[in-house]
């Protein structure tokens, strides 16, 4: 295999496609042992500084809004020694309705194609669905991080399941020595501290939580609720702060000034690992059922902290076996049992952190890499590609039948 060509956002861009790629990409190199320098096609709109990307000769810029671009992009891939292109598909990186820009690529692009489908809907509706089932039939192999997403995908667009792999999302790999450290730099010495991370937005349910806490802090008078964030940009520009100033109106009427910080800034990846790392419980209590994928899920699964969350599609996939850590959106007396339960008890806590532990083993970057290599390897038709697939991914992921574009 000579170069990889990967098509997404990128660092500095603050998205977390972006972030992803970087990992992937980086975990390629390292697990495939990779010398050449493998480009970056890197898509920006007009509120980047597209100059980083301009002065670096492993990036190949893509204007998100110019439609002629996508295609110019694919003559240059088809031209280049590009082995194989990793497409990082998510609606709202590329141009055009539904990102359908990007169909102008796929077509034109005469190189082996690995798709990774960061949203799935179970019953795709318009115009989604156009663009994703052109996406799907065009690519050589779909990566899902979700196992539910494989049936979805099978069903909506009639794809063959040896088309389809599961590898999953990418996690860093834990520094357990440095927790204790890390817990008095962050100030949760003494501290029974539960996380909420993400861009807040009133889909992320965190005044479900802020209700059971009263009950839960008579117990366990030491719990501290950090929830950490921006606030969405789209939501800012319709609302502004109202949100945030409701839960912090929450906040003082149930009396939780002690118990509740809230960080309204941007973290950067080190920071969101190091409070994943340093916390006791992780929470999610999002009100929608259908997210296929939660990168932060994916995280503190990774870093090996218990969960707590509700039971949509990524949380389902990721935690089975572990079926007392999902609870009901809104459920004020069943999360108010479970978390005094939780917090209360260091030695479940332990148990949980070691159940989660081993779940998380499979999420390291470094492992994700090595599978994603072995996939593009038997897409590429190399020796020993096919045989290293089906050995080392076997019950994981579903063979796909490799050939040329």
């Amino acid at each position: 295999m000579k170069r990889i060509a990967y098509v997404s956002t990128y660092p500095p861009r603050r998205c977390g496609i972006a972030t992803f790629t970087e990992h992937l990409l980086q975990s390629v190199r390292i697990a495939g042992k990779r010398r050449d320098i493998d480009p970056v096609i890197v898509l920006y709109n007009e509120n980047d500084d597209d100059s980083v990307y301009r002065n670096d000769p492993k990036f190949w810029p893509l204007a998100a809004e110019d439609r002629a671009a996508y295609a110019r992009m694919a003559e240059r891939v088809n031209h280049s020694d590009v082995s194989v292109v990793v497409l990082q598909h998510e609606f709202g990186i590329f141009g055009g309705e539904a990102g359908e820009y990007i169909l102008d690529f796929v077509r034109a692009l005469k190189k082996p194609l690995v798709t990774t489908f960061h949203t799935i809907f179970a019953d795709p509706q318009p115009p989604y669905r156009h663009v994703q089932q052109q996406i799907a039939d065009e690519s050589d192999a779909i990566v899902v991080m979700n196992r539910q997403a494989i049936p979805y995908l099978t069903k909506a667009f009639h794809l063959p399941e040896s088309k389809i792999f599961y590898i999953p999302h990418g996690s860093p790999v834990p520094r357990r020595e440095e927790r204790d450290r890390l817990r008095r730099r962050l100030g949760f010495a003494g501290r029974k501290v539960m996380f909420t991370f993400g861009l807040l937005n009133r889909g992320k349910g965190i005044e479900s939580v802020l209700a059971a806490l009263p009950g839960v802090i008579r117990e366990v008078p030491e719990t501290l609720y950090v929830i950490a964030g921006q606030t969405h940009p789209e939501v800012k520009k319709r609302e502004g702060e109202a949100y945030r100033e409701e839960l912090m109106e929450m906040v003082r009427r149930l009396g939780l000034e002690n118990n509740v910080q809230m960080i309204n800034r941007y973290f950067s990846e080190e920071e969101l690992v190091d409070y994943l790392t340093a916390c006791d419980l992780y929470v999610t209590p999002y009100p929608g059922m259908q997210q296929i994928t939660s990168g932060t899920l994916a995280y503190a699964v990774g870093v090996g902290r218990p969960v707590l969350t509700t039971p949509y599609e990524h949380a389902r996939d990721l935690l089975r076996g572990c079926e007392e850590l999902l609870l009901p959106y809104g459920d004020t007396e069943a999360w108010e049992r479970q978390l005094r339960r939780l917090l209360a008890d260091d030695a479940a806590l332990r148990q949980w952190e070691e159940r989660i532990w081993k779940i998380g083993e499979a999420t390291h970057w470094p492992r994700v890499g090595t599978q994603y290599v072995q996939l593009f390897a038997q897409i590429c038709g190399e020796k020993g590609g096919e045989e290293t697939a089906e050995t080392q991914l076997k019950g994981e992921v579903k063979s796909v039948v490799s050939g040329s574009r």
